[in-house]
Order: C-alpha cells, then structure tokens, then sequence
C-alpha cells in the first residue's frame, strides 16, 4: 500500500507499486485534471508538483512518491485563484486546454522557486508541449503571474467556479447576452 498526501490530503492507494503516478491519480483517486498525453514522458500534460518539484506523473510510480507531497491542478486553487491560473485566462494563453493543467502546474512551480523569471529560465522550465501554439502568450502570462505574486500587479479575474450566469455577466461585462431583439 502506497502513502503520500495529495493536495493536502493523506491518501493511500492499494494498487500494484509500480502503477503510474498518473493513474493512480485519475483512476483511484478521480483527479482526471492531471491529463494522459503520452506516457513516456515527453509532453507535459501530466505534470503535477511533487514535494513543489513540476514531475510527469507518468513517470514517477506510486511508489516513488511514497512519503511524498503531490499537487495536482484540482489542489493548486479551489477557485482557480492562483495567479498562474488568473494570468493564463488574462493573457489569452489557453487555446483547448487539454495541455493547460500541466503548464500551470510547472509554471507554478516555477514561480514558486523563482517569482522574477527570464524568458530564457521560462523557456526551460516550461518544455510542456501544446499543439496550439500559445508559447508567446504563455511566457507573457507566466511573467505576468510573478508580477502577482510578488504583489507588483492585481488580475481582474474571470469569475469562480460555480457563480451563477447573472452574476458572471455582472461581473465580467463580455459574457453579457446581446439584448433580445424586440418583437414585432
């Protein structure tokens, strides 16, 4: 049986010591925002923060992380209140999403050891692969979020989950419905 907490939780899971961190997560403990791309490794998708280290979850077994502290994406923030998470919505960085959580979660990570990155030191530690293409957005967000969090700059950001449609167009003038045409 392997131990460690995630997001904050202790959590224990009765499967074969060698099974993917990955699905471990997803299959046993249904935090299906930690994303299968592809398996060895390569794109990022899986990322997750492990003792605040961004690691591919496909790689590490439930067994390495015995002991360990995991984040995933569901852990980072309830309300999606980080300021990774802000600055991706602010600077447009997200196209479909699938590759998302992973680039937040080294991007967290990131800031979270260095909140004053370059572009070069940005580059490196962001290898997530996305299809489409928002690199230039994404280093703009994740310079953005260290400005947050080092309390240079404040996000007006989208609304939490769970708000009800006319408090979002209230909040946020663009998810406003036209006004209904009149009858005639």
């Amino acid at each position: 049986m392997s131990r460690m907490t995630v997001n904050g939780r202790p959590v224990q899971f009765a499967m074969d010591p060698d099974t993917p961190l990955l699905w471990a997560l997803r299959d046993a403990a249904n935090l299906t925002g930690t994303k299968y791309g592809c398996g060895v490794g390569d794109c990022g998708a899986c990322t997750v923060m492990v003792d605040g280290q961004a690691l591919r979850s496909c790689l590490i077994s439930i067994a390495e992380a015995e002991g360990r502290f995991i984040t995933t994406i569901e852990g980072l923030s309830r309300d999606r209140s980080h300021p990774v998470q802000q600055a991706m919505v602010a600077e447009q960085a997200i196209q479909c999403g699938f590759c998302t959580p992973g680039i937040v979660m080294s991007a967290a990570a990131l800031l979270q050891a260095n909140a004053a990155p370059s572009e070069d030191e940005i580059k490196a530690a962001i290898a997530n692969l996305c299809r489409c293409g928002v690199y230039p957005r994404l280093v703009r967000a994740i310079q953005r979020a260290g400005r947050v969090m080092r309390r240079e700059e404040t996000i007006g950001a989208a609304p939490a989950p769970g708000i009800s449609e006319q408090d979002a167009a209230r909040a946020v003038p663009a998810m406003r419905a036209p006004p209904a045409a009149a009858d005639n």
